[in-house]
């Protein structure tokens, strides 16, 4: 497929699949240990051969790797681990020839505090970049300039003996926010858009994209009820969940600046973006007011489907419905996997007996909701969440809250493409992060041609999901939500599919609707059926066109 043809489709994300690249762990070409841009060139064919629309790859920007790569310091540059920009290019020239749409993940919030931007900016009061990051007095006594907290723990206000400031930062101390409210940095940041864009992307995955401004007057947040606290936007253990973060993110501003984001975009040809809302208290409805009007983000990828709350039928019917409600002019990308959460046939697989059953059930699942669709590195294996020692650990979150939350370097490990070669195939010399041994028995070459396997399920889904626009692009109306049976219709045009989901490890049954229906193949499941009851097994799936 050529770029031209790739560029024509101005709708082509709505119901995309895309495939995550963490671009440390993809593949090694260089034999250093890390994944790099000619590793993915290198492996691309294993994603066009799984069926992806497009690819969303991790930061590959000049950095420090305190965050590894989440700390920009040079957003117009590649990280020598990475390679190169003539290497960058080889990845969109070798994607858009396999027919595969190229998003880069863009890192707007902040920066690292070694960005040049920073530097300058804390080097006096008064220089020309004094305004760029946010920084505030102290009160009287000294102490930060409110309650702010840190999603990586601690105050959100860090010491800067240069200026006798603090800057604010709400992740690493070593990630200072950027200060949105300045015009200047807006363009700089709409100038680093544009780059990228004419480098040949087509499109972006926008980080923490609700945490672009604060609150002017620096307010207090409120305390947050303990009833209300969960652990979808940081782990349990983090005081984080104990405020209402009213005043440190999800500020009104933001949707203009999303407006002159789109307004970038929309020179280009079939530019699409998806933001990642970073909160589990509002993020339907700041996703809603994202995605509205045409003229913001095209997606936005809430946390909902991250959580580590077990996954039922009456859990997605209320996730979808509350996104129609908060959104009913949005556009949702689900994904249940990504390299800062627990991967999910872990997280939501404890005492199934059978793994891959259960694998190729979410998997469909996924691929069957109203919306787009992110499938993370290794899902398609069904890799499970790597138990590392302290000692292997890298993430700076792992290791600040060890051993109550292990931090994110268990679904970075690298990923496994030959069970029989040296490191699962990632590479020749020590990886960043171990191989685990289970890993290796479900490497790309153990799956590859066996029917059976969870890789060849995810290919054949993906297939089928392609032959059936109503999947990708249609409306949905849930039937069954009840007990472990889950069903819903699918619509779009003159298709209407029907689907229905055993979420358990017991054979249930489910109901056909009244109207004459005609069975789907190709999606790899067996059901029986007798009259309008359905028969599934432990697991199972059953799929019609109604008539």
């Amino acid at each position: 497929m050529s770029t031209s043809t790739l560029q024509a489709d101005r709708d082509w994300w709505r119901g995309a699949v895309i495939y995550q690249i963490y671009p440390r762990s993809y593949q090694d070409s260089n034999g250093d240990g890390i994944g790099d841009l000619k590793g993915i060139v290198a492996r691309l064919p294993h994603i066009a051969a799984l069926g992806a629309d497009a690819i969303w790859i991790s930061p590959f920007f000049t950095s420090p790797m305190k965050d590894f790569g989440y700390d920009v310091s040079n957003y117009s540059d590649v990280d020598p681990i990475f390679g190169s920009l003539a290497d960058f290019d080889a990845v969109i020239a070798e994607a858009h020839r396999l027919g595969i749409r190229v998003m880069i993940d863009l890192v707007l919030s902040h920066t690292s505090d070694q960005h040049p931007w920073f530097i300058e900016s804390r080097s006096s009061r008064t220089n020309a970049k004094a305004d760029w990051y946010v920084w505030a007095d102290s009160k009287p006594d000294g102490t930060p300039p409110n309650n702010w907290l840190s999603i990586f723990g601690g105050s959100a206000w860090a010491w800067d003996p240069t200026r006798l400031q603090y800057y604010m930062h709400n992740f690493l101390t070593s990630q200072p926010d950027l200060n949105l409210h300045n015009p200047e940095v807006q363009e700089a940041l709409l100038g680093v858009e544009r780059f990228w864009l004419e480098r040949g992307v087509d499109g972006f995955r926008l980080d923490t994209i609700n945490f672009y401004f604060h609150d002017k007057q620096l307010r207090d947040n409120p305390a947050l009820a303990p009833e209300r606290r969960n652990a979808q936007t940081a782990p349990a253990v983090n005081p984080y969940n104990y405020q209402e973060h009213l005043y440190d993110k999800n500020q009104p501003e933001n949707l203009e600046f999303l407006k002159r984001f789109r307004a970038v975009m929309d020179e280009f040809p079939a530019i699409a973006a998806v933001g990642e809302v970073g909160d589990s208290q509002r993020g339907l409805e700041i996703a809603g007011e994202y995605t509205s009007g045409g003229d913001k983000m095209q997606m936005c990828y809430a946390f909902e489907f991250l959580a580590p709350d077990p996954l039922t039928p009456a859990t997605v019917a209320e996730v979808l419905r509350n996104f129609q409600k908060a959104a009913p002019e949005g556009w949702a990308c689900w994904a249940f996997s990504n390299h800062d959460v627990v991967r999910h046939v872990s997280r939501w697989g404890a005492g199934i007996a059978d793994r891959d059953a259960h694998a190729k059930l979410l998997a469909s699942l996924l691929m069957t909701l109203r919306g787009s669709v992110c499938i993370y590195q290794g899902e398609e294996l069904a890799l499970s969440e790597a138990e590392l020692a302290y000692e292997d650990l890298k993430d700076p979150y792992g290791i600040q809250f060890w051993p109550d939350f292990k931090g994110r370097d268990g679904c970075r490990t690298p990923m496994v493409w030959d069970g029989a070669a040296v490191n699962g195939g990632f590479g020749s010399a020590k990886p960043w992060l171990p191989v685990p041994a289970e890993h290796l028995t479900r490497a790309v070459s153990a799956q590859q041609g066996d029917q059976e396997s969870v890789l060849e399920h995810y290919r054949g889904f993906l297939h089928f999901r392609k032959a059936h626009p109503a999947f990708a692009k249609g409306e949905i109306e849930f039937v069954e939500t009840n007990g472990p049976v889950l069903a819903f219709v699918r619509s779009y045009g003159n298709e209407k599919l029907f689907c229905l989901f055993n979420m358990s490890g017991e054979p249930a049954t489910g109901t056909l609707p009244d109207e004459p229906v005609s069975a789907l193949e190709g999606h790899g499941f067996t059901a029986e059926v007798k009259d309008r009851t359905v028969k599934l097994p432990a697991w199972g799936a059953y799929f019609a066109r109604l008539v």
